[in-house]
């Protein structure tokens, strides 16, 4: 059993169904390699944190052409779709604002690598945006 932080708030079944479907959408806009659509479900700036090769903590913010640039060289070219297998740990601090664990499995051209990163995601309007990627290992890329 998954014993969660309290934050106060319970999300509805809407919530947390809009919030798998927002995820849902962006891993297949990432397995399809259309950064520019994963751009478009972002808040910029955007906001990075991660380490370095060094293992120094770093930090950045990336607006939208340093966002389609960075994902463009990291998810590569090629013909063949990126899966991700995922399973997430969302804790919802209000209606509007999650903080998203994530552990995946990424495979493209039968190989697959583990994941482990945590998103800050906003809802305006009554959608979801990522506005905060944490993850081990961009660092030497902000």
């Amino acid at each position: 059993m998954t014993v969660l932080p309290e934050t106060g708030y319970t999300p509805t079944a809407e919530e947390r169904a809009s919030l798998d479907a927002w995820f849902a959408e962006y891993d297949t806009a990432s397995g399809k390699r259309d950064v520019r659509r994963m751009a478009d479900m972002a808040v910029f700036p955007l906001n990075l944190v991660s380490d370095d090769a060094a293992g120094d903590g770093r930090s950045a913010q990336w607006d939208r052409d340093r966002f389609i640039a960075t994902m463009t060289h990291v998810l590569g070219e090629g013909s063949a779709d990126i899966t991700f297998e995922s399973s997430r740990t969302p804790v919802f601090l209000s209606s509007s604002t999650a903080v998203v664990f994530t552990d995946s499995t990424m495979t493209v051209d039968g190989r697959s690598q583990q994941l482990r990163y945590a998103d800050i995601l906003l809802r305006r309007d009554g959608r979801w945006a990522f506005q905060t990627m944490a993850q081990s290992g961009w660092g030497d890329h902000l």
